[in-house]
């Protein structure tokens, strides 16, 4: 079976190499097809080709080149219609992302089975004609994969989508990253902390609850909060914050590279995760995948996870709630322990990359079916 990944902006690298290794594994012919990553390594291929066809000219001007977003427009369409040609050779496309929905829904590929993986199931901001036109995209799919059945009710519910056409294949846990050959090391003033540790990472955004988790920390003791990610909000109501909260808080703002995540993760005691809105999360999985013991707000697909006994679960925007329950597991070597076991339990079962191409080849499977 020859498959073809497609992710043309190279959104997500890491989920993109972890299903096509997995793939690969379970006897898939795979190319991924995408664009060259210009904020750091990725992982290496692994039984599978990668095309870097999109993008090229604006790749090489670098990521600060200026005029860099209007010049990769440009492109867009060109690269698009070569890919329908590319396309041809393939049994299956699998788009994991699409750059720009409203043209690119004219722009699909011909003749082959389609399948889309809705990693963000609905525009969480969306602009003028975007939810219209992510409508009309997984009108023209296949089959559309997403990651949880919450998500899996939003596309029947706010979309429309055609029940038949949809498809739940969990999200991986980022093993890899547990076994980097270049591992770097905490920075020099986060090595001499001694006590329990409360890690939030990712991307600083409002929807993130970074606020609601520094209102909690006011009330926790015996633990220091680190806040490590590159801001995409307001930092200095976040300082604010923290300037009030007893406990230490340290922010790490800026962009982490990979082989500097695992040192976080493994140093973590805690990773907190008290989200206003979700249906799956990166953090969450590469938590899994180090085993760590976490605390995550109740919404979108989190509550599946912690169903397999994973993580605790708090209402959303309640710094009391998540304050208590953060209480607990810095007083309870016992209880993160437990949570640490069910995390690496799920993340070697339900939440595997193999588990994930065992399903993910049975919808193509469907779709190749007379």
């Amino acid at each position: 079976m020859r498959i073809q990944l497609a992710d043309p902006s190279a959104f997500t690298p890491p989920y993109d190499h972890a299903l096509a290794a997995a793939l690969a594994r379970a006897g898939a012919d795979v190319e991924l097809v995408t664009s060259r990553f210009l904020y750091g390594p990725v992982p290496a291929a692994r039984g599978y080709e990668v095309n870097e066809f999109f993008y090229r000219r604006t790749a090489r001007r670098g990521l600060d080149a200026r005029g860099r977003m209007a010049f990769k427009l440009g492109e867009h369409v060109p690269d698009m219609l070569r890919y329908r040609r590319h396309a041809r050779g393939a049994d299956v496309v699998h788009f994991q992302w699409l750059t720009v929905q409203p043209l690119d829904v004219a722009l699909l590929p011909r003749g082959r089975p389609l399948v889309l993986t809705a990693h963000d199931v609905i525009p969480r901001e969306p602009r003028p004609g975007q939810i219209a036109a992510t409508r009309r995209l997984v009108n023209r799919m296949d089959r559309v994969i997403v990651h949880s059945e919450h998500g899996a009710e939003r596309l029947r519910a706010e979309l429309g989508a055609p029940a038949d056409r949809i498809r739940v294949v969990p999200h991986g846990a980022f093993d890899y990253l547990t076994e980097l050959p270049d591992e770097a090391p905490l920075p020099p003033e986060l090595r001499e902390v001694e006590g329990p540790v409360v890690l939030c990472f990712g991307l600083w955004r409002p929807y993130k609850g970074i606020d609601v988790l520094l209102e909690a920390f006011r009330a926790v003791e015996g633990a220091e909060l680190w806040v490590v990610g590159m801001p995409r909000m307001p930092v200095e109501p976040l300082e604010e914050l923290a300037a009030r909260v007893g406990a230490t808080v340290r922010f790490v703002p800026r962009f982490v590279t990979e082989p500097e995540i695992p040192a976080f993760f493994r140093r973590a005691d805690v990773v907190a995760l008290p989200y206003r809105e979700i249906d799956q999360s990166g953090v969450l999985y590469t938590a899994l995948a180090f085993g760590s013991p976490m605390v995550l707000s109740d919404v979108g697909g989190f509550s599946e996870v912690a169903g397999h006994g994973a993580a605790r679960l708090v209402p959303p925007g309640d710094p009391a709630a998540l304050a208590a329950v953060l209480n607990e597991l810095v007083g309870s070597p016992g209880e993160r322990e437990r949570l640490a076991a069910a995390a690496r339990a799920a993340a070697a079962g339900p939440y595997s990359w193999d588990e994930a191409a065992r399903r993910t080849l049975a919808v193509y499977e469907e779709v190749l079916a007379p």
